[in-house]
């Protein structure tokens, strides 16, 4: 079978959204004169902005009336004529789309209500150890081979002209905020982490426009000199070009952590209510994950929560930091 125009879907959220380009990577390797197109939720479209492997990136407008949006969706894939559909998401609404292209082959995991419909099926075992990314390969194997590619965004020249002038003297990045509470190093923990940054290097805290309240509290209460806020001021593909430069990127169990494997980006990860088995643990080569071990509570579930259930939240109060 022909694998000449080949859709990729994941519309879960960011970092999920980045850890699929390791499958643009390897399909671009053994098909490297397909058209390749990417499904996204809307807000995670950026990262795939001028792409070089991609020739179209389809948005799902999920908050714009989810269903109404699924058929329009259905439609624009169907009008594409796909003969390839790698279905990286398990839930019902990328499996109807998934089931319904029309593609002559179709891949992804045993658990999506629809894969009773699909060419190809994979089991996907949360907390065995292995990495998501290879859990994504195993979709795509009976068309490629065994081995896992890595993770990778492009920014371009545009994206490091922005980042320059903060790339000028030694710095670390800090993306402080998660959306869920229990995946988040406590504030405190972060305004002490500031403290230890040696006062040659700048701190850069980043993160969304919802996030510049925490990065102030952080910055009014830390003691380090020179400690600038550009969360909200930088766009996604940015703030992975920024990362690549700086001499460390302290990060939680969330998006920036993504964001720096797909730069091969130096990350330390700080795993609160969730562990490194779940397979989300950080790629680049020069990383480092620290966490509370032993707890009797831990892991407290997949996601987090919005506080911590028995009430002491000692995953993250309890992280001995590293030395920065």
């Amino acid at each position: 079978m022909d694998h000449k125009n080949i859709l990729v879907i994941q519309t879960a959220f960011i970092g999920d959204a980045i850890l699929a380009s390791s499958v643009l990577e390897k399909l671009h390797l053994f098909y490297p004169q397909a058209r390749l197109t990417i499904l996204v939720r809307k807000g995670n479209e950026a990262l795939y902005a001028e792409h070089p492997f991609l020739q179209e990136v389809l948005v799902w407008h999920k908050k714009e009336g989810k269903y109404k949006s699924l058929m329009q969706l259905l439609r624009a894939i169907r009008n594409r004529r796909f003969d390839t559909v790698i279905n990286l998401h398990r839930f019902a609404s990328s499996g109807f789309l998934t089931a319904f292209s029309k593609a002559p082959y179709t891949a992804g995991y045993n658990k999506n209500p629809f894969s009773f419909l699909f060419n190809h099926k994979s089991p996907h075992k949360i907390g065995d150890g292995r990495h998501e990314v290879e859990r994504y390969n195993d979709l795509i194997e009976p068309i490629t081979d065994k081995t896992v590619a890595k993770p990778k965004l492009y920014p371009s020249f545009k994206q490091f002209t922005k980042i320059e002038p903060y790339v000028q003297q030694p710095f670390v990045c800090m993306a402080p905020s998660s959306v869920w509470f229990t995946k988040q190093l406590p504030r405190e923990k972060w305004i002490e982490l500031c403290n230890t940054v040696p006062s040659g290097k700048t701190i850069y805290l980043l993160g969304g426009p919802g996030d510049k309240d925490l990065c102030e509290e952080i910055k009014t209460k830390s003691t380090h000199a020179s400690i600038r806020i550009l969360a909200g001021d930088l766009s996604l593909l940015e703030s992975c070009e920024l990362m690549k430069h700086a001499t460390m990127n302290y990060v939680n169990d969330s998006g920036p952590l993504h964001l720096a494997s797909s730069g091969n980006s130096p990350v330390t990860a700080f795993f609160c209510s969730t562990v490194p088995a779940y397979g989300f643990f950080p790629l680049s080569t020069k990383s480092e994950v620290i966490e509370v071990k032993g707890l009797y509570c831990k892991p407290c579930g997949l996601h987090g929560y919005k506080a911590c259930p028995e009430g002491h939240f000692k995953c993250g109060k309890d992280i001995l930091l590293p030395s920065a």
